[in-house]
């Protein structure tokens, strides 16, 4: 069942293919912003996973982090996303993410219940129009 509380925590190590400059979101061999922001939403999906109904998944649809501080290669960071509240279809979290120094980035991130055979038929259906 969906409540408030759920969480999931994804450890990772940075790497030379995990910073800004190889990304593309920066110069600096430090934790890309984007790459922070997709284990946010990476832990934010599987805190929920194995309580959605059968076909069922979620998609993000809102995203307001902040990247508090860099993390250099070699360092582990750990990203989590605690469920906070259930409104209908709409899923809000809280996501956080650390490294052994201290807290780096926090923020409120959002997904939206959906069916996954419609959805992905609702997205392909675009290229019929083109």
């Amino acid at each position: 069942m969906l409540a408030p509380g759920l969480s999931h925590e994804i450890t990772f190590s940075v790497t030379h293919d995990l910073t800004a400059k190889t990304v593309g979101s920066g110069t600096l061999d430090v934790l890309a912003t984007p790459v922070m922001i997709a284990k946010m939403e990476e832990a934010a999906w599987k805190a929920v996973a194995d309580h959605l109904e059968e076909g069922s998944g979620s998609v993000g649809i809102l995203m307001n982090a902040q990247h508090l501080s860099a993390t250099p290669v070699g360092l582990e960071v750990t990203c989590k996303a605690e469920l906070t509240a259930v409104e209908g279809r709409k899923l809000v979290y809280k996501v956080t993410a650390w490294d052994a120094k201290g807290p780096i980035g926090e923020g409120v991130h959002e997904r939206a219940i959906i069916q996954n055979e419609r959805f992905v038929a609702k997205a392909y259906s675009k290229l019929e129009q083109v």
